[in-house]
């Protein structure tokens, strides 16, 4: 009998990391695939991207729409008591073997919820991160104390997985997923990204990535951003390439004021979404990437170009030697955005190792999948560290 898995996604980021899992899971004979789309994949706002799925072949068994009419405290609020509710018949309907779920995101706690009141047993992906500027930090280890097979990106995550009273039994270290992406996609060539974006690269170039930390104000945000950009207006020569936040907490206010900037400047453009190869391969492109996303961490690195991870956001995760982290003023951020162009720094770069691995990932969690007796595991007994 084929197992049931149901991959749930709500963001164009995290599907890009599940992407190759859930082709491969498609391919397999004895796997009977489901995918919910949630999030901002339904949103016009955030350009409707499960279209993306659809067009990787990939059939979307069930749509739940949170309704993200706004990005207030409140609106999400709202938006994780629909997703609670409208999770809850989804599963009901589709009856999976098991769910899986990445990451931190507020839609992810919604449908773990959701899971572990119906006893349906649930694989966490990149669990045990620290991310200490956003409330991501509390969902990600609520999802993990919920979920049943965990899949972590370094020994260091597992650790702390173990530490949180998961057994080592069920906790797999299998790598980044975003790595597994870069490893197993043909990028565009620069002529075909500036064609594909309609954008003109130019000696210097960075990929701006920013978005809101949700554990200080939306006044704060905004004091942050403008001093990004105010610091970016230091580097007239560089080409600059703009992805507007995502769906969190006080992000139309930022993109109000990216979309401000990039009017006013001539070398830069912003974009909703670029998709996974779009973004990997400007990734490839650029001289850095700059703000705080965790792609900075998390895939950058393979590519030997430098980050500037900027705030708290991503506070506490493993990080290479490629990452330049600094404080959200502007003199910081150019003191950094000069310390990535040095040539001591350009020259260390060649050097970087990638924390989250070589790839492999999607395949190592399939075969666990496929091969983990799933009989009362939702039985969980908390392991004591001796």
């Amino acid at each position: 009998m084929k197992r049931k898995i149901c991959f749930v996604t709500g963001s164009r980021a995290e599907y890009g990391l599940l992407r190759r899992l859930i082709i491969a899971s498609s391919h397999h004979s004895s796997v009977s695939l489901q995918v919910i789309a949630t999030g901002s994949h339904l949103s016009r706002l955030h350009g409707l991207t499960y279209k993306e799925i659809i067009s990787d072949g990939i059939k979307i068994s069930s749509k739940v729409n949170l309704h993200l009419k706004g990005r207030s405290s409140q609106d999400i609020i709202h938006s994780m008591s629909i997703g609670l509710k409208k999770f809850s018949t989804a599963f009901q309907e589709l009856n999976p073997d098991i769910i899986v779920v990445l990451g931190d995101r507020y839609e992810i706690f919604s449908a773990a919820t959701a899971a572990m009141i119906l006893n349906i047993p649930i694989a966490h992906i990149h669990g045990g991160e620290t991310t200490e500027g956003a409330y991501d930090e509390a969902i990600r280890h609520s999802v993990t104390k919920m979920s049943h097979l965990h899949f972590v990106a370094t020994k260091h995550y597992k650790k702390r997985v173990v530490q949180m009273g998961e057994s080592p039994a069920t906790v797999f270290m299998v790598g980044g997923l975003g790595v597994d992406a870069i490893r197993n996609l043909t990028l565009l060539n620069q002529s075909n990204l500036e064609d594909s974006l309609n954008f003109k690269f130019r000696k210097k170039n960075l990929l701006i990535c920013y978005h809101p930390e949700t554990l200080i104000s939306t006044k704060q945000n905004i004091k942050n951003l403008l001093n990004l950009l105010d610091a970016l207006k230091q580097f007239k020569d560089a080409g600059l390439i703009f992805t507007l936040p995502n769906a969190d907490t006080g992000n139309s206010a930022l993109t109000k004021l990216i979309l401000a900037f990039v009017s006013k400047t001539k070398h830069a453009k912003a974009y909703t979404s670029l998709g996974q190869l779009r973004f990997l391969s400007a990734l490839k492109c650029v001289d850095a990437i700059v703000g705080n996303s965790s792609s900075g961490l998390l895939e950058a690195p393979t590519f030997n170009i430098g980050t500037i991870n900027i705030g708290d956001r991503q506070k506490g995760r493993v990080a290479a030697s490629s990452v330049i982290s600094c404080e959200p003023t502007k003199e910081k951020i150019i003191k950094s955005l000069i310390k990535a162009y040095s040539l001591g720094f350009q020259r260390s770069l060649k050097d970087t190792i990638n924390p989250y691995g070589r790839g492999g990932a999607s395949l190592k969690i399939l075969k666990k999948l496929m091969e983990f007796p799933l009989e009362r595991i939702t039985n969980k007994t908390f392991y004591n560290i001796k």
